[in-house]
């Protein structure tokens, strides 16, 4: 299986991770406070993620490689029940990672998650419009382009428009 539920033991790893993969990951992401790459900041990041999974609102998972590695994390977030029963997904993996299919497996089995195990309808995903890669993670799993949102996330200190995709169940009903 190439995801697993996130625990606090992971906070080093991941911390490492976070710091290994700074530029990397930086153009994807918000600006970080002082503080996120230290193995107190992940394990504090854990600890909320952990409480939100609680609540119903969050799947908080890392990637894992065939040895059973960290190399990256993938979470559904902002799970909703009722008449929506939906969530979005975000995901990042380690630069060393990249280009091995093992995101495209992460967001597989996170689909496999959302849909059979939460029951859920829908689940969206935004990229960057210049995020290819992930653009094409998203559609070998599926997920089909429904718009463009602008401005919708402050990603590397810019509102920055998203593409935005999304797949559904094919459960009926």
């Amino acid at each position: 299986m190439p995801t697993r539920r996130i625990t606090l033991d992971d906070a080093p790893v991941i911390a490492e991770l976070v710091r290994a993969n700074r530029e990397f990951l930086a153009p994807w992401e918000p600006i970080r406070p002082e503080g996120y790459a230290t193995v107190d900041g992940q394990r504090e990041v854990i600890r909320t993620a952990l409480e939100q999974h609680e609540q119903g609102s969050t799947l908080p998972h890392v990637i894992v490689d065939d040895s059973g590695c960290v190399i990256g994390r993938i979470t559904l977030n902002g799970i909703t029940r009722g008449p929506f029963q939906s969530c979005s997904l975000g995901y990042w993996l380690s630069a060393a990672e990249n280009g091995r299919g093992l995101a495209t497996a992460a967001v597989h089995d996170m689909m496999r998650l959302a849909f059979e195990e939460l029951g859920l309808h829908r689940v969206e995903a935004g990229t960057l419009l210049h995020n290819v890669r992930s653009q094409r993670v998203l559609e070998r799993n599926g997920f089909v382009r429904f718009g463009v949102a602008p401005a919708y996330l402050k990603i590397a200190g810019a509102w920055q428009d998203h593409i935005l995709f999304q797949v559904l169940t094919n459960v009926p009903g």
